[in-house]
């Protein structure tokens, strides 16, 4: 048998990934400037002590998560029924709008609290759409037998451009508050550029129910499917306890003191660990014991981020940061493809909203339980014992869905005609 060629010779994926890189990079960067700029203006202008600023950013999480919870079913719907370019490239423009606005308040001295949590709101409702449209255009343009190794590459992009983003964004924080908007502004250009560059896709044949009836069968679709469910929830629970990366700013100006560029370089930093994680894969997947490995990944996530709480030494912070990104990245690689693998692709965008949903509640909803811990316990306190609730919840979900520990290998349980990949 031969073998099947390299997703990167295909024209129309090496668009969805220059697409991904560029919009990851921009808006990577644009959300550690904003978590910066909200800190800064609670200290600095509002007069704030840290625990109150860290609150803060705990809040900064919910309202992104919000919008994202509340269009979310809308979003997998839209990703199921419509051009999924064009999805991407809209939402993609409101990331765009958003910069431009920030970079001008930025240069005229008007930036705000209310004008930062209120565009941290539009940027969670621009996210919901992007999401699931991106992640369902990837099996429209390969070919199942290249879907791993195709994840793994836009894992690379994803990851690198979370590595090039944060890192530029507080070094150009450092020189102008408008400059980290104006860049990402013109990467979100040429993302848009790109998508709309992706020749058009033949869309699934969705049944023709009211809205709320095809919404609704999505959803019953994850519920059912225990292994879907499980390796959805896995990723919420942990996650949500045991985020670290709302509270950088806290670490970056008061724990550690390392500064606009400090924090730059700790929000690179499990980007960078899950880089060379996406590298490793797109060179040699992970095929075999899938699902113990993402067990014991999320329970790695885990204890890093418990040593990162601890941590007063900034190397150590950034290697432990580092070892979390690869652990994550491990778990991300395996949990995609699992639900991409086991999911028709008319129901593809809808279950990507649940799953998308699911990283968003662990992410923001994870910062907000971060930042209300961070007001009882301190920072430190909070980071510390997420860390240790990770681990945790591993544990238990290793015994409530054996079926994850069991799962030796990618193979689907849904299984579609076999097509040819799109040159």
């Amino acid at each position: 048998m031969s073998e099947p060629i390299h997703p990167l010779r295909i024209r129309d994926y090496r668009l969805v990934w220059l697409a991904r890189f560029l919009s990851v990079n921009a808006t990577s960067a644009l959300v550690v400037v904003l978590g910066a700029q909200v800190y800064q203006v609670a200290r600095t202008v509002n007069g704030m002590a840290p625990d109150q600023a860290a609150f803060l950013l705990g809040i900064l999480g919910l309202v992104q998560f919000i919008p994202f919870a509340l269009l979310t079913p809308v979003a997998g719907l839209i990703a199921d029924k419509l051009d999924r370019r064009f999805v991407i490239a809209a939402a993609t423009g409101i990331d765009f709008a958003i910069a431009l606005v920030l970079g001008w308040a930025n240069a005229m001295g008007a930036v705000t609290l209310p004008l930062l949590f209120a565009l941290a709101a539009a940027h969670g409702a621009a996210r919901v759409f992007i999401g699931p449209s991106l992640s369902a255009i990837v099996p429209n343009v390969v070919a199942a037998e290249q879907l791993p190794r195709a994840i793994a590459f836009s894992s690379i992009a994803w990851q690198s451009a979370s590595v090039i983003g944060p890192a530029l964004g507080g070094l150009l924080l450092a020189r102008g508050s408008s400059l980290p908007y104006w860049y990402g502004a013109i990467l979100l250009a040429l993302s848009i550029a790109a998508i709309l560059a992706i020749r058009p896709i033949p869309r699934p044949s969705v049944a023709k129910d009211a809205p709320l009836k095809l919404i609704a069968e999505g959803a019953r679709y994850v519920w059912h499917e225990r292994f879907l469910l499980g390796c959805v929830s896995l990723d919420l629970f942990a996650v949500l306890l045991g985020g670290a990366t709302a509270m950088l700013p806290a670490f970056a100006y008061d724990v550690l003191h390392v500064g606009d560029e400090g924090l730059g370089l700790l929000r690179a930093a499990p980007a960078l660990g899950a880089s060379v994680v996406a590298l490793g894969l797109s060179i040699a997947p992970i095929s075999r014991q899938v699902g113990s490995k993402m067990l014991w990944s999320v329970a790695l996530y885990g204890l890093a981020t418990l040593v990162f709480g601890l941590s007063k030494n900034f190397a150590l912070s950034l290697g432990m940061l580092a070892v979390l990104g690869a652990a994550d990245g491990i778990s991300v690689f395996i949990r995609n493809t699992l639900i991409q693998l086991n999911t028709p692709d008319d129901k593809r965008g809808r279950v990507s909203s649940i799953s998308g949903l699911a990283i968003s509640a662990s992410n923001e909803l994870g910062e907000m339980q971060s930042g209300l811990a961070a007001a009882l316990l301190g920072p430190i306190g909070a980071v510390a014992l997420g860390g240790a609730g990770a681990i945790v919840v591993t544990a238990v979900w290793s015994i409530l869905f054996p079926e994850l520990r069991r799962a030796k290998t990618f193979a689907p349980q849904y299984r579609e005609p076999r097509k040819e990949p799109v040159k």
